[in-house]
């Protein structure tokens, strides 16, 4: 997020007025608290820019939570990815890279400190233990409109509640058998007010302290705390949570009155929660949960598939880390549910890789063709990147051999084909006028070589005479061009909105054609690219050297989009 008067959204505007009303003790502190049970998406890079912009315009800091308090589902694995693809983002939390990460936090570090507030609320009266199952409490929980009825254990005592709770702890029971609750209100309007579960039994290990619990706290119950005993001044979170923020208000209300709130600059410091817009993204699935089915099933190639939402897709696609962040800042924020065109992220990605992509002849569907009257070897000279000139240029073998693209020929031309057929010229890109005379076929009917000759004195690519050449082809030498592998992509799926039938059939939406391998070739410099490198095909698109399967004996470029669009931002 920018300075800009664009920017002066109502997130900012709040953060402002607590900054000049002296509630933040001198300092904005802001979290980003994702689960370790995923790789991180676009949806998660917006509320990245958010939570670390905020921060960076007050001049505050913000915190990397991992909100680990789930274990069935958590891992080290994603646990490193999401900090790896932060950084990649653009983006540091306090302390990172000055070897201590004093605002990186594990909410399972926090653990003991929960448990300890949690006998608290039981010894104050204001939480119990109640064994109701599920279905039974959707009976006593009652509706929005309708009040709903106590717990049989509501009003138990105090010792009771702390001794039943204690034998949670020490694994007496079984998943579910029973759970602590908080001691609110049953008639409130809202549901989630209605004596919420605090813990519940879980007989998981956990991926960073093993065995040593079997009961973990509910998100809605260690999301304040840990904003509290961090000293978070403003929490973010998207829509869902708004419904959420009179219990997160209730939980720092009872650490206000237990003394535990965090002092700066000589005020307490009592954390908010705020709520945005997520964002949500035309022919993808945003769900960690049905991303995993993707990839559990194979229907994907891993998370970092670049056909993928997450950010390790889009990198290893050759998104850059600022066609995102400028991606999200034209989403805005807002507390308006919208949903985003992926050709609005494309076209960041576009105008990006305009500037600074280095500029590569590259051809995906080859098709030979022999310059009769060529003899030894020249070289071209070509602009790396026409639009920055301290990019320089390189230098390209030709010779008498050399691939085109197949589509850049017809035998019978179209109205208006101005590339290659018997009898007509093109210019060869840097090289020299062409003039065709026939084709070779195999004995299918399938052009296999093409013949013609070229103008002695077109050298560098102009007429001696002055004549016009409307057609200009790219190729690559025969002699030297490198062979390598391409993959194409298009969007996941079909339908606009892959949920609109439900979950459950959003799989019949899939695209069969999201991707589409060639195998063709570059001009030697790109057998030496580096995994990651961004290049502009000339006349094909954008693409990248494969992070992962990219080598120079068999190089594989991802196209990350293609060269045009019709789309423009409004």
């Amino acid at each position: 997020m920018n300075e800009s008067d664009t920017s002066r959204h109502f997130l900012r505007q709040w953060i402002e007025k607590d900054v000049a009303d002296g509630k933040t003790g001198g300092k904005v502190v802001t979290r980003f608290p994702p689960e370790p049970n995923g790789y991180i998406h676009i949806g998660h890079a917006k509320a990245v820019c958010v939570d670390f912009g905020m921060a960076a315009l007050f001049g505050g800091e913000c915190h990397l939570r991992l909100d680990d308090t789930n274990p069935a589902k958590e891992s080290d694995e994603y646990a490193e990815n999401i900090k790896k693809d932060i950084r990649w983002l653009g983006f540091q939390w306090s302390g990172d890279g000055d070897g201590v990460e004093s605002g990186f936090y594990n909410a399972s570090n926090m653990f003991d400190k929960m448990y300890e507030i949690a006998e608290n609320l039981i010894k104050r009266g204001q939480a119990y233990c109640c064994n109701l199952g599920q279905e039974e409490w959707k009976e006593y929980r009652g509706t929005p409109e309708k009040p709903g009825k106590p717990s049989p254990s509501r009003d138990t005592d105090p010792e009771r509640n702390l001794k039943i709770f204690r034998e949670m702890r020490d694994g007496k029971y079984a998943d579910g058998e029973w759970c602590l609750r908080a001691k609110i209100d049953m008639s409130s309007p809202n549901i989630h007010f209605r004596d919420p579960v605090l813990y519940r039994i879980r007989h998981v290990a956990h991926y960073h302290l093993g065995e040593k619990w079997c009961i973990y706290p509910m998100y809605d119950f260690a999301h304040p705390i840990e904003d509290a005993l961090e000293g978070v001044t403003h929490s973010m979170c998207t829509l869902e949570f708004e419904v959420h923020r009179p219990l997160y208000d209730w939980v720092v209300d009872r650490l206000d009155e237990m003394g535990m709130l965090v002092e700066r600059g000589g005020v307490k410091i009592r954390p908010q929660q705020r709520e945005f817009a997520r964002l949500n993204l035309t022919h993808t699935v945003m769900s960690k949960r049905l991303l995993l089915q993707l990839v559990t099933e194979g229907r994907v190639n891993g998370w970092d598939d670049p056909r993928m939402p997450t950010v390790c897709g889009m990198r290893r696609r050759g998104y850059t880390p600022g066609a995102i962040r400028e991606f999200c800042e034209r989403v805005g924020v807002s507390k308006v549910e919208s949903e985003s065109e992926g050709a609005l992220l494309e076209w960041c990605v576009r105008e990006e890789l305009n500037k600074t992509a280095l500029r590569r002849m590259a051809v995906l569907d080859p098709v030979k063709v022999v310059i009769d009257n060529f003899e030894g070897v020249r070289e071209v000279e070509l602009p790396n990147n026409p639009l920055d000139e301290s990019a320089l240029t390189r230098k390209i073998p030709f010779s008498r051999e050399i691939w085109i693209d197949r589509s850049d020929f017809m035998e019978v031309p179209e109205k208006k084909f101005f590339r290659m057929f018997p009898g007509g010229e093109v210019r060869l890109r840097g090289a020299c006028i062409f003039k065709c005379s026939h084709a070779v076929k195999d004995d299918a009917g399938n052009v296999v070589e093409i013949h013609g000759t070229w103008d002695p004195g077109s050298w560098g690519g102009n007429a001696p005479d002055g004549r016009k050449v409307k057609g200009t082809i790219h190729w690559v030498d025969a002699a030297t061009g490198v062979k390598a592998k391409f993959r194409l992509y298009e969007q996941l799926f079909t339908a606009k909105d892959p949920l609109k039938d439900g979950s459950e059939r959003f799989l019949e939406h899939m695209n069969p054609d999201s991707l589409c391998e060639k195998e063709g070739f570059v001009e030697p410099l790109l057998g030496t690219a580096a995994p990651g490198e961004r290049f502009q095909f000339e006349r094909t698109g954008y693409f990248v050297a494969d992070e992962k399967d990219f080598s120079p004996s068999s190089p594989v470029f991802n196209r990350t989009v293609t060269l045009k669009d019709s789309y423009k931002p409004a």
